[in-house]
């Protein structure tokens, strides 16, 4: 019996202990437990500790959850399953169960919080995506200014190939064609003027893109024979785009230079009226010596289309004989100008200061321009039908040269040439006067500069009797010429 007394003391002493332990760590008691009565003494301190942890517990505010532990929290509540008891439905709204937290604190010293959970819904709200503008995405559209540019360039570089291969096959056509008759004629064909020595070189001299120069020489009766390909401006976009709404052709312009002796003195043109009308304005010699309008050339069997501007009737007769009359009859659509002249300085040049009041330097020129068929749709088959003009070229060299005006043209030539020249020099002489003014008050000035910059009084002095003496006599000759001008007269 002892035995069973003391393994009953401690459990006794347990079972005390157990209450005492849950009492430390909870509020309340639960009244539905069977526990023992305790005395209110025993366990005073126990609940003077109770009061304290709970008054502790009502001044700290709960902690504050971090969002980056929300989505923790939500996976570990998602995860975790938990049991019901029975009588209730389901788990309590969140937004109920923080107004029940909160409602157990001071509003007034956790300001701010409803607004940390608005801006946390906020964040939660869907994100807007807004369309790229239209400028700003890349498309072909954009680069719409830069397509145009690229396809331009294009466009004229093509353009400028085949435009320059074309006149380059043109240029050929012709040489291949005119060649024969060419060396037949001129010891040199085809002279580029780079060597000291002429040097036949057989070949067309490419100025440009669109011009081509053949020189020949070593003839009888002529210094020699420029013959200038001008095609157009083929390798030029803006060119062709333009000769679109306005047509044009390509030309063959030929200058013969004739010796002083092998040829007489007149000036003589046929060609198309408006290009007459054109060279009488613009060419020096046939607006002096062809001053009156351009004639018909139906008495000498040419077409309607062509004019003639001439110094005297006897040139025409002498000129157009029947081999030229046949010559330009027969390619009159070729024909724009034939040129002859004795006179011949080029076009109207108008005389500026500073150069020698003079009449320009003249030569005998023979001037020939044709028009090539096909009003720029050339093709190399139509260079070959310039050939017969060619061949009047060379007939009107020699035709030239044996013309021979009689001695009442001869005279009249003459006549007209004193004739110009004296309008010339009426034309300049009060130019001529102005420029011998000017030069004399510039040799009294630098005489006058020369005298003030003499540093001897004495020299300085004697200087000015000398001019002063000079001028003097100038006076005394001129009163002398008056006076016998007069005596004359009388």
């Amino acid at each position: 019996m002892r035995s069973v007394n003391l393994l009953l003391i401690p459990t006794l002493l347990l079972l005390l202990a157990l209450p005492v332990s849950r009492g430390r760590y909870s509020d309340d008691f639960d009244d539905g437990d069977d526990l023992a009565d305790f005395d209110d003494n025993d366990f005073a301190e126990f609940e003077d500790m109770n009061e304290d942890t709970a008054a502790e517990a009502e001044t700290v505010p709960p902690p504050r959850v971090s969002p980056s532990s929300q989505p923790e929290e939500d996976e570990d509540e998602d995860e975790a399953t938990v049991e019901l008891e029975d009588g209730q439905d389901g788990f309590e709204d969140p937004e109920t169960q923080d107004q029940d937290i909160y409602s157990k604190y001071d509003q007034e010293e956790f300001e701010g919080i409803g607004d940390m959970e608005k801006t946390s819904h906020s964040l939660k709200d869907p994100l807007i995506i807004h369309t790229v503008p239209a400028h700003l995405q890349n498309s072909w559209e954009s680069y719409y200014m830069e397509i145009l540019m690229v396809t331009g360039l294009l466009a004229y570089i093509m353009n400028y190939i085949i435009g320059k291969n074309k006149n380059s096959r043109l240029a050929q056509a012709w040489f291949n064609s005119h060649r024969e008759l060419l060396e037949s004629n001129f010891a040199l064909v085809g002279d580029d003027g780079t060597s000291k020595e002429a040097v036949s070189t057989g070949k067309l001299n490419q100025e440009n893109e669109h011009i081509y120069n053949l020189w020949c020489s070593g003839r009888v009766c002529c210094e020699g024979m420029l013959i200038q390909l001008k095609f157009l401006k083929r390798q030029d976009l803006l060119n062709v785009l333009a000769r679109m709404m306005r047509p044009a052709c390509d030309q063959v312009q030929i200058k013969v230079t004739l010796n002083d002796e092998d040829m007489d003195t007149f000036v003589f043109a046929v060609g198309t009226k408006k290009a007459m009308a054109r060279l009488q304005k613009e060419m020096q010699d046939l607006s002096e010596f062809c001053s009156d309008k351009p004639k018909s050339g139906a008495k000498y069997g040419l077409p309607d289309s062509l004019a003639i501007l001439t110094e005297m009737g006897e040139v025409t007769d002498g000129v157009m004989d029947s081999k030229m009359v046949h010559f330009i009859t027969n390619h009159a659509d070729k024909i724009e100008s034939i040129h002859f002249s004795d006179q011949f300085s080029g076009p109207k040049v108008m005389q500026e200061e500073g150069q020698p009041l003079k009449l320009p330097e003249t030569k005998k020129t023979l001037l020939f321009t044709f028009n090539v068929p096909g009003m720029g749709n050339t093709s190399p088959k139509d260079m070959d039908t310039l050939l017969p003009l060619m061949n009047m070229v060379i007939y009107s060299i020699d035709k030239v040269k044996k013309l021979r005006l009689n001695r009442e043209g001869k005279q009249k030539a003459d006549r007209n040439r004193a004739r110009v020249e004296e309008n010339f020099l009426k034309q300049t002489h009060a130019q001529r006067q102005e420029a011998a003014q000017t030069r004399r008050e510039e040799k009294k000035r630098a005489e006058k500069e020369r005298i003030m910059n003499e540093e001897d009084p004495e020299r300085q002095r004697r200087l000015e009797e000398a001019a002063q003496r000079r001028e003097q006599k100038k006076i005394e000759k001129k009163q002398m010429k008056m006076k016998q001008i007069k005596v004359k007269a009388m």
